[in-house]
Order: C-alpha cells, then sequence, then structure tokens
C-alpha cells in the first residue's frame, strides 16, 4: 500500500510539473523565430501592428486585469525569458521590471523601455492642473511620476518608432515590412491627433473631471484640458471626504455636465459625483488593457481613442 501510494503521489507531482511547463511556456515562434512580449495593451498593439506575421507577439498582463497592482508570476519569468524582444511601457508603469530583468539574465533578450526619450510629469503638479490628484488618501505610485504617457498621440507615435527599432534590432532581414507597418500605425495616430485638436479646440467647458485615478493628464496637457481626478496615479486609491466635497464644488461652480470612469475601475466615484450634482457619467478609456471581449474582437489602440474622442466631444459640448 505505501508503496502504490507513493508511485501515485510521484505521477500526480509529474502530471503538475508538466502542466506548469505548458501553462509557463511562450507562444509558438513565427516562422521569423522571433517572440515579442509587452506588458500593457497600446505596447501590444502597436508591436503587433508592426510585426504583422514575421512575428509572435504577447500581452503579458492577462486581459481584464488592472495593470498598476500587476506582479509578474514564475510562469510570466519563463515567458520572458524565452523571448527574444520584451517591451514596457517606463519604470514608473512598471516598477517590477528591474528585478524581473536582473533575476532572468538572459544575454538572448533585448529589452525596450517604450518610454525612452519621452519626458514624464508629476501627476497633478504643474499649475495647469493643479486641482488633480490632490489631497488623496495616497500619495502616487513610483515616485508620484505619472506613467500614462501613450495618450499624448504625439507620445504614442514616438514609442511605434522606439519599438521599430527593437524589432528590427532583433530581425534585421524584415526592417523593410516593420517600417512599412509602422509608418501606416503613425499615420492613424497622426490623423486622430489632428482630429483631437479640431475637436476639443471648441467646447463649451474646457473641465476634464475624472471620477477615479490620475490616467489622463496627458491628454489634457496635449489638447489644452483643465483636468480634475479624484485621485492620485494608483488605481485603487479613494479619495478624501474634503477631496469629493471639493470636486462637488468645482462641477457645480464651472457648470460641467459630465464625470468620466474608466475601464476596469468600479465606477462608483463617478456615479457619487454624478448624483451629487445631476452630471452624466460617460466612460473614458485608458487603454492599459483590454477585456476578454474587446481582445477577443480585436479592438486596436486607436480604436479606442477614437471612442475616447467622440466621450469627451460629448461631455465637453464641443462644436463639431
Amino acid at each position: 500500500m505505501r508503496v502504490g501510494l507513493a508511485l501515485l503521489l510521484i505521477v500526480m507531482t509529474l502530471s503538475v510539473a508538466v502542466g506548469c511547463k505548458q501553462k509557463a511556456a511562450a507562444p509558438p515562434s513565427s516562422d521569423a523565430g522571433l517572440s515579442v512580449v509587452t506588458t500593457l495593451f497600446p505596447l501590444y498593439d502597436m508591436a503587433r501592428s508592426i510585426c504583422g506575421d514575421k512575428a509572435t507577439v504577447r500581452l503579458l498582463v492577462p486581459p481584464g486585469v488592472e495593470p498598476h497592482n500587476f506582479e509578474p508570476r514564475p510562469d510570466d519569468m519563463v515567458t520572458i525569458s524565452k523571448a527574444g524582444l520584451f517591451i514596457y511601457t517606463n519604470r514608473f508603469m512598471e516598477p517590477w521590471v528591474a528585478k524581473l530583468i536582473s533575476g532572468i539574465g538572459s544575454k538572448q533578450l533585448t529589452v525596450v523601455d517604450a518610454s525612452a526619450g519621452l519626458s514624464l510629469h508629476p501627476a497633478g503638479a504643474d499649475d495647469h492642473h493643479e486641482h488633480a490628484g490632490h489631497d488623496t488618501e495616497e500619495k502616487g505610485h513610483a515616485g508620484g511620476m505619472d506613467p500614462h504617457v501613450w495618450l499624448d498621440l504625439e507620445n504614442a507615435s514616438k514609442m511605434v518608432d522606439t519599438i521599430l527599432a527593437g524589432v528590427v534590432s532583433r530581425d534585421p532581414a524584415n526592417r523593410s515590412i516593420y517600417q512599412a507597418n509602422a509608418e501606416s500605425y503613425k499615420k492613424r495616430l497622426e490623423e486622430l491627433d489632428l482630429r483631437y485638436a479640431k475637436t476639443l479646440g471648441d467646447c463649451s467647458s474646457r473641465a476634464l473631471l475624472h471620477g477615479g485615478h490620475y490616467a489622463f493628464g496627458y491628454l489634457a496637457r496635449r489638447y489644452n484640458l483643465d483636468y480634475l481626478a479624484a485621485t492620485g496615479v494608483t488605481a485603487d486609491a479613494e479619495p478624501t471626504p474634503k477631496r469629493l466635497a471639493e470636486l462637488v464644488t468645482q462641477i457645480r461652480k464651472l457648470g460641467i455636465k459630465a464625470v468620466f470612469t474608466e475601464e476596469l475601475v468600479s465606477p462608483k466615484l463617478a456615479e457619487t459625483l454624478a448624483g451629487e450634482t445631476g452630471a452624466e457619467v460617460l466612460r473614458l478609456h485608458a487603454g492599459h488593457n483590454v477585456s476578454r471581449d474587446e481582445l477577443a474582437r480585436g479592438v486596436t489602440f486607436p480604436a479606442i481613442m477614437e471612442q475616447n474622442l467622440a466621450a469627451l466631444a460629448k461631455g465637453l459640448q464641443c462644436r463639431q
């Protein structure tokens, strides 16, 4: 009996081990042999658009998961270690990257900081958005810097160039294909940027009031909007009663007609503010991540930004 039990335990252990290996394995390589792993959805969308069918691109953060507090699991580390290219946003969005890369120690892995060369801003600290991010119960994350650089479409275009350089460094033979794909993607971003500037340049209100964490600072700065957020840059922070009272006062004082909420986060704060003031609740999508359904439908980052423009035009009462 004891021998039989021991054999059974050994078989079960081996089965679990094999199952773990299968779960952690990187996706199958493309014909080009290049495997790319990205952290956030905008990077994933940029990389898959650049690579086309010449590489396998994987989104590390599971769909539907709010990424600010994401911590990679052991099988994620295995996936990254088997990739040729790993792309992350910046050290403020993914503070765990440095330790993870040090732990992997693979000389075969090319690591790309997609925000390289961009100017990052403190969350809510500049005088044009002086109301945002103050008097919350948290002090920001990763030094209080705002990591959401991709929501400035000019930044997004530069990030495409940075990702392109990383892809080409691993697969120079397909340089011309990658460059053409990147230019096509950038053209869509540039056209969208012009539409944002035109639409948001003529609105009844310039106050973007967000009942959530400080995610849309770069977008507001790009299009000269006054951004008021309920909390700082940590997605699960709770505003103080004082902060909520300040926002209610601002809504009434400025005649704000819409309070914006965001994806993958409870709309409770926005609904509370709207209930106190009679404002409408509208959704903005910061693009950090997407739901399983959105991923299955093939949603793109530019499409998300198209939806955001429509919501902003409605909420700010823009004359299109």
